[in-house]
């Protein structure tokens, strides 16, 4: 848009982009505050102010008015399952942010009259019965009621999936059907599958239905995955980490992203993982990509990060807080092979780990390797999720050179948690400010989709806040971090678990143009509202990749959704509510507050002959002669 004062000029390093009148936090200690930012080739040339800018201002350069918005770098989601969440995204029906059940259930009554023969309705993650008002879980009935015909799956966490009748059907189970290990079909009292499904604690009973489901193919995939890192970067996501996971095969699952970097159209960085899918075939599967691929292998788009976030299935525990911690069988001969194997070939890794019992059992393996001199070796590795790490494994993962990364999964399994291990565990679940005070690397991301949301302002309120999205507070303000350091923890931390923190996470000259303008100031919104926040205009390399508001029309264009039938296409993703605006103590302080300023500003006039002096009376001029 023309701004006035800024005259394009002739120039050979003209910008392609300009960002001005913007309250710009850096994240760069050097230069922590600016206005204005140019950007050439998807790298940042500049950041200043006006002055700073304006010689780069050429005839073709686009510039922006942030209109004294807040601007920060693009965040970084040190943990999604973007993959997979791609290539699903436009199947799904999305319950994120629903504030009620009784909406959600309406959604769903309306996109299983649209959805044709042979389709599945599915609800799959982002949701928690703790945001409904009904605070519960829909029933079989009430699925079945909305949809008697078509096949109905509603995820709920790692803990549980409620299905229809027809899904019962669909995906084949009977009275015959034997409970999968670690899960359970609940059945009635006639012996029949009622519709619910436990995991107990393995949530392999909920992922092996859900694969029954149709998938997308084709040209659909492609259209799939660009809707769905759109979406992402509605809220400023910039890059991503994708931690791979269950039924995520390499290469086939990978290779739409392939493609879609190939032509140019990705709008989001991955780095990406790869996780053994099959029991007792992991070390052969590691071994096989390392003679095709290296960590790194890539570019700024598309690269390969490491293994994980399993090594071995054996060693993964389950996140399942409404069941106790699972007894994990011997599994250190098998793991210790996968990570020697990693170490010799200049592999890291991340691993998924929820309980402290995990972390000191990897921990020895990793501690006798490191005796012979083999351990890390240069290589970048990193526990994920952590809820209940102790501060002596702290001590030894510092020791050993490990970095963190943290999820917000507590934001909806936090009562689960609470009610199995009590105040005190949640209070330290996970200990964040324990983890900085030993100067460890901690990234933040989601996990989602399958259990937290993709929104990432979600996450960075329960970092702030410690609160669940039921609103129940968990973690005590010593072990919450400021506003500051989470940002932080979703940019700067997130660029180094990839490598990275030399070219992106900050905003600095020389730095890949990555950033986001948001609706509120993240520093000064109420606490509460921190997970309202969306990005209005959100820049990845240089490119406007999302648009909204008085930006609206300047994003890329994108392919509709397809197939037309899509819940996405009807209802979008995340469901946005407005921000509840301060309480009503705070409203009164605020009117409080403008009163005295009013009559201020009145005495400041009468005493400049600018108004009159009122006439001294105590008497209500109401009832004056």
């Amino acid at each position: 848009m023309p701004v006035g004062g800024i005259a394009p000029r002739t120039t050979e390093n003209a910008a392609d982009l300009v960002v001005r009148n913007a309250k710009i936090h850096t994240g760069d200690a050097v230069r922590p505050q600016a206005e204005a930012i140019a950007v050439r080739d998807g790298v940042i040339t500049v950041v200043g102010d006006d002055n700073d800018v304006a010689p780069h201002v050429g005839p073709d350069t686009k510039v922006v008015d942030a209109l004294g918005r807040r601007m920060v770098p693009g965040l970084n989601d040190a943990h999604l399952h973007v993959i997979r969440g791609g290539l699903n995204y436009v199947l799904e029906l999305r319950w994120d942010g629903v504030p009620t059940l009784r909406r959600g259930l309406a959604m769903l009554r309306e996109q299983a009259a649209r959805t044709p023969k042979g389709q599945w309705v599915r609800v799959v993650g982002g949701w928690s019965a703790e945001q409904f008002a009904e605070r519960r879980l829909p029933t079989v009935a009430e699925l079945n009621a909305a949809a008697p015909d078509t096949p109905v799956f509603v995820l709920h966490l790692y803990q549980a999936a409620v299905l229809n009748r027809a899904a019962l059907k669909a995906a084949g189970f009977t009275r015959e059907t034997p409970d999968p290990k670690g899960g359970q079909i609940v059945r009635g009292r006639d012996g029949e599958p009622t519709g619910m499904l436990l995991a107990a604690p393995s949530a392999l009973v909920l992922y092996s239905t859900l694969a029954k489901a149709p998938v997308l193919e084709g040209e659909d995939r492609k259209t799939s995955t660009r809707h769905f890192l759109r979406e992402l970067n509605r809220f400023g996501l910039t890059s991503a980490i994708d931690a791979a996971g269950g039924f995520q095969n390499f290469p086939d699952d990978y290779s739409t992203v392939v493609e879609l970097a190939k032509a140019g159209q990705l709008s989001l960085r991955i780095a990406y993982h790869l996780f053994p899918q099959t029991v007792g075939q992991e070390i052969d599967d590691l071994r096989r990509w390392i003679e095709v691929a290296r960590p790194e292998d890539g570019d700024e788009w598309l690269r390969l990060n490491g293994a994980g976030e399993n090594l071995t299935w054996a060693a993964a525990d389950f996140e399942n807080f409404a069941e106790p911690r699972p007894e994990l069988a011997d599994y250190e001969t098998e793991f210790e092979k996968a990570v020697r194997l990693l170490m010799e070939n200049d592999w890291g890794f991340r691993l998924h780990a929820t309980y402290d019992e995990t972390i000191r059992r990897d921990l020895a393996v990793f501690e006798k390797i490191a005796a012979e001199g083999l351990f890390p070796a240069g290589n970048r590795w990193l526990f994920d999720h952590a809820e209940t790490v102790s501060a002596d494994s702290l001590d030894r993962i510092a020791a050993l050179g490990g970095a963190m990364s943290v999820q917000n999964r507590l934001s909806f399994q936090g009562e689960a948690f609470l009610s199995r291990y009590g105040p005190g565990a949640a209070a330290d679940a996970p200990p964040l400010r324990a983890m900085l005070e030993r100067g460890l690397t901690v990234g933040a991301g989601t996990d989602a989709t399958r259990v937290s949301t993709y929104n990432p302002w979600v996450a960075l309120h329960w970092l702030v806040t410690g609160r669940t999205v039921g609103d129940l507070v968990l973690r005590p303000p010593h072990n919450r971090v400021d506003r500051r350091t989470a940002l932080a923890m979703f940019t700067e931390a997130g660029a180094a678990l990839t490598g990275e923190e030399g070219v992106k996470g900050v905003l600095r000259s020389g730095f890949l143009a990555d950033l986001a303008v948001l609706s509120e100031d993240y520093f000064t919104v109420p606490e509460q509202d921190i997970a309202h926040i969306e990005s209005l205009l959100t820049v990845v390399g240089g490119r406007i990749v999302h648009a909204a508001a008085e930006y609206e029309g300047l994003e890329e264009e994108l392919p509709p959704v397809s197939p037309a039938w899509s819940p996405v296409a009807h209802f979008g993703g995340y469901q946005a509510t407005p921000a509840t605006g301060p309480s009503g103590a705070r409203q009164a302080e605020l009117l409080g507050q403008a009163v005295t300023e009013s009559e201020q500003h009145r005495q400041w006039r009468v005493r400049r002959g600018l108004a009159p002096q009122p006439a001294s009376t105590f008497l209500d001029p109401c009832f004056s002669p």
